[in-house]
């Protein structure tokens, strides 16, 4: 019941999200989307190191010297891997800035493509971590994988918003599905690993820091599509 609920959290953060349609009448204040980025990063990366990356190292621990070889591959590969979909995977990021393959596609459906694009490497990751925990049953790793799902459910959530708003003149329960749906990918992704749970076990240290890795792209890519200005004369 746990596991199942947590699987779900993703799902309601882009659902509570694509509800807003309901009772706004303008978009999300972008200083509210920036804070919920911000907050829902730091949390996102916190929990991908202490709930993915940290336990595929201790995964490897009987490689001896080379115990971190394994995380090192899975860490990058799921960094390319993530790259990768972003070059194939035609979608607008919310400043209007078009990757992929070109398409001609409606511009909603563009950006739902990109919140499907971040769905999946982080319903995989929500269900890495929770297979961890299947097979670890410890309440420290509960908990991490908790946290995950939750850093991602309050990231999601101006992504709903974000998807629903635009098409509010069609229909406000046609715009609130169509945000919600955008987030189903997340539950279905982060099934996968826990239904092959028994065949992907010995590989659980390269799921985890793939997962990771996966992770922190997305989090990078996310905070960097904020629209986060410094000062003219400020220096980094």
């Amino acid at each position: 019941t746990q596991v199942l609920q947590g699987l779900l959290v993703p799902f309601l953060g882009t659902t509570l999200g694509a509800a807003l349609v309901f009772f706004l009448k303008r978009d999300l204040p972008e200083k509210v989307q920036k804070g919920l980025s911000g907050f829902a990063a730091g949390v996102m990366v916190a929990a991908s190191i202490w709930s993915l990356l940290i336990p595929a190292l201790e995964g490897a621990a009987d490689l001896g010297a080379w115990s971190f070889l394994p995380a090192t591959i899975g860490f990058w590969l799921g960094i390319l891997f993530l790259l990768l979909l972003d070059r194939l995977v035609p979608h607008v990021h919310l400043d209007g800035e078009q990757e992929g393959l070109r398409a001609s596609l409606p511009q909603s459906m563009m950006v739902a493509l990109a919140v499907a694009l971040h769905n999946l490497p982080e319903g995989m990751a929500v269900g890495v971590a929770y297979a961890g925990f299947l097979m670890h049953g410890t309440e420290l790793s509960l908990m991490g994988a908790f946290s995950l799902a939750l850093g991602i459910a309050i990231q999601n959530f101006p992504e709903g918003a974000i998807v629903s708003m635009p098409l509010r003149e069609r229909g406000r329960g046609r715009a609130f599905l169509a945000g919600a749906l955008s987030g189903i990918v997340e539950p279905i992704a982060a099934a996968l690993p826990l239904l092959a749970l028994a065949f992907v076990a010995p590989l659980m240290p390269y799921l985890l820091s793939f997962a990771a890795g996966a992770m922190m792209c997305v989090v990078v890519e996310a905070v960097s599509y904020t629209h986060l200005t410094l000062p003219t004369n400020s220096r980094v």
